[in-house]
């Protein structure tokens, strides 16, 4: 307890944090790199594939089974591909144009998006003065991030608005599972995988379609696939619920204001990605704007 009362997470807890903030925040170092051997849709594919299969044995381990119901399964279906499939295509095909770090600064206005969402269908209607400044001040500083006014840049590129795409995608989802999964009493480990596997369908469905095309199967994009698979997606569900259960969801939300940083860090020390006045100044105002967005 801090001497207001609340409660802060101990030494245990501020490493599983700092943990799941470096495997989720270098995940957008590792799609980059993945795409020198692989494209977007092949890098989902093997990553939905490998993080359903890495979750697997835990859940068998404490004897959990399935999802049954085909009405559970439509709609894990849809969240697969509201917060797997079509944001992580899109995050792929966006770093084929757009830096990792800018990748990851504008995956943390999800928050922001849910916010607008939120109003849109009625779900939130608290819109305080407070949470309406965090929500324009979170998009100043995307403006800021891609400088339209200095250069047509990346915000001119695909690459940018896929990067907003996503970011919107990730929102939905939350709010659909929200309303339809999180509700019936199904383990959250076992949402996790079923969703997990319902992605891996919806990209080998994708695959002879997109994703033929020829791979290059050099050592670094091969292992950042893999890492971004295995520990980066499979370990670090099992750490985020870890987080949920023993800090709770306050902590584990704090999470995504370390994303960016992690991204922006990462990207400056393997990939040599600049770190400019515009990167900065967009970060800062998009993790102040979600701060005041979670404001009461």
């Amino acid at each position: 307890m801090d001497r207001t009362g609340r409660w802060l997470p101990g030494t245990a807890g501020v490493l599983r944090i700092a943990a799941l903030a470096l495997l989720w925040g270098s995940g957008f170092l590792w799609i980059k790199l993945s795409l020198r051997g692989f494209n977007p849709v092949q890098i989902v594919f093997v990553r939905l594939l490998l993080g359903a299969l890495t979750l697997a044995p835990i859940a068998s381990s404490q004897g959990l089974r399935m999802p049954r119901g085909w009405r559970v399964w439509a709609h894990l279906f849809v969240a697969a591909m509201l917060a797997n499939a079509l944001p992580y295509v899109l995050v792929g095909i966006a770093e084929q144009t757009v830096g990792s770090n800018v990748a990851g600064v504008i995956n943390a206005t999800t928050p922001l998006w849910s916010l607008l969402l939120g109003v849109v269908v009625g779900a939130d209607r608290a819109v305080t003065p407070a949470r309406a400044a965090g929500f324009g001040l979170g998009f100043l500083g995307v403006v800021v991030l891609f400088s339209p006014w200095r250069s047509a840049g990346e915000f001119a590129s695909w690459g940018g608005f896929a990067c907003l795409a996503a970011a919107a995608s990730y929102a939905v989802s939350y709010l659909y599972m929200a309303r339809h999964l999180t509700n019936r009493g199904i383990p959250p480990l076992m949402l996790a995988i079923g969703q997990l596997a319902a992605g891996t369908v919806l990209m080998a469905a994708a695959m002879p379609v997109f994703g033929l095309a020829a791979v290059s199967w050099r050592w670094d994009a091969t292992l950042s696939l893999l890492i971004l698979a295995i520990p980066g997606t499979g370990l670090a569900y099992v750490l985020n619920y870890r987080i949920i259960q023993d800090e709770g969801p306050t902590a584990a939300a704090t999470v995504m204001y370390l994303l960016p940083l992690v991204a922006v860090v990462l990207g400056w020390l393997v990939l040599d990605e600049p770190v400019t006045t515009a990167v900065l100044a967009g970060v800062t105002l998009v993790l102040a704007g979600v701060a005041l967005t979670r404001r009461p």
